[in-house]
């Protein structure tokens, strides 16, 4: 059967090595049967991994790299070695038309540097954000950008991650009008720096576009799920996503050491097993895995490094939700209409 959406995987990336993203392949492969494949990496090691994955043999195509970027290559080095990567080549597919989107769980500032480098960002878009989707209490996850691309910005950034933020939200969540907000230490008009309120009443004044901007949220309202797109800088941003994750973890912890304390707290976690495996899966990184280089002239999603098997295939089936709804299209589109109002 031919396939209709084609994604550049970095095989050769990630904390779980080829064995966990080639099994992350193949279960977005049997969710979606019109996916194909180009796996970029060593092709000894991956037709080794082929070999008990025959219904793959079909859908995917293997590009050869000889190295690989490490958790510990600096950008710099990473992007003098683009040539000969498996994360560089998986870039590069999208650039040439070959795939897409790419998709790589290696090293984050890396992929960043080289897909800026490679894809160059969007007319319009002074600078790529990276976004996230976090999980609320909502009937959706939210969107929050930008989580550490950028750690100094002006409003002009922050208009411009709002903008790509709802874009993202209208394919990634399947909403017509997500509410937008920006992070700030306040919800009053008042409240924040001069950058945050200019960049306030420049998204007031974008009412045409399809999104509702709701004004500032505060960071203990990030996941109560009352917004669908939060805007901030990517040093703000960044000090959020950690601190959210730590907490998640820490309540996680928490609730384990209370069920083992005792016999009779033992007892209490065998009745609430449906509840916590409820909140377990619900805060559960692989369920919600796959951050997106937003404003760039082609799509990268960049996975958690320890992504399991199933986190992987979420990543994959996410961009290739992005590539079929035109994500980069729908993006330079509301730009479009923003700076035309402007005009």
């Amino acid at each position: 059967m031919a396939s209709s959406t084609r994604i550049a995987v970095d095989a050769m990336g990630g904390d779980g090595g080829i064995s966990v993203m080639l099994d992350g392949v193949e279960r977005a492969a049997a969710e979606r049967s019109d996916l194909s494949f180009l796996l970029v990496g060593d092709q000894s090691v991956i037709d080794a991994e082929l070999r008990a994955r025959s219904a793959l043999v079909d859908r995917v195509e293997v590009v050869h790299a000889a190295e690989t970027v490490t958790s510990d290559d600096k950008p710099s080095t990473a992007i003098r070695r683009a040539r000969v990567t498996s994360m560089g080549l998986a870039i590069d597919a999208v650039k040439q038309g070959r795939a897409g989107a790419a998709v790589s769980a290696g090293n984050t500032g890396a992929l960043m540097a080289m897909a800026k480098l490679s894809l160059r960002t969007m007319p319009g878009i002074d600078r790529p954000a990276l976004a996230a989707l976090l999980p609320s209490l909502g009937a959706n996850d939210t969107v929050m950008l930008d989580l550490g691309a950028n750690t100094d910005c002006d409003a002009r950034n922050l208009v411009q991650f709002a903008v790509m933020g709802a874009a993202y939200a209208r394919t990634a969540l399947d909403l017509d009008r997500p509410r937008v907000a920006l992070l700030n230490i306040g919800t009053e008009d008042m409240k924040g720096t001069d950058i945050i309120r200019d960049a306030a009443s420049r998204l007031r004044a974008a009412g045409h576009l399809p999104m509702d901007f709701t004004g500032f949220i505060e960071g203990d309202r990030l996941s109560r799920g009352q917004v669908d797109v939060i805007a901030c800088d990517g040093f703000t941003g960044n000090i959020a996503l950690k601190t959210a994750e730590g907490t998640a973890r820490f309540v996680a912890d928490l609730l384990r050491r209370a069920f083992s304390s005792s016999i009779r707290s033992k007892i209490g976690f065998l009745i609430s097993r449906p509840a916590t495996k409820l909140l377990r899966d619900h805060l559960d990184p692989n369920n919600h895995n796959g951050a997106v280089f937003l404003g760039l002239n082609g799509l990268v999603v960049k996975s958690h490094g320890g992504a399991n098997a199933a986190g992987i295939a979420n990543a994959l089936k996410l961009a290739a939700k992005l590539v079929d709804d035109d994500l980069t299209r729908r993006i330079g589109d509301d730009l479009g209409n923003i700076e035309a109002r402007a005009a």
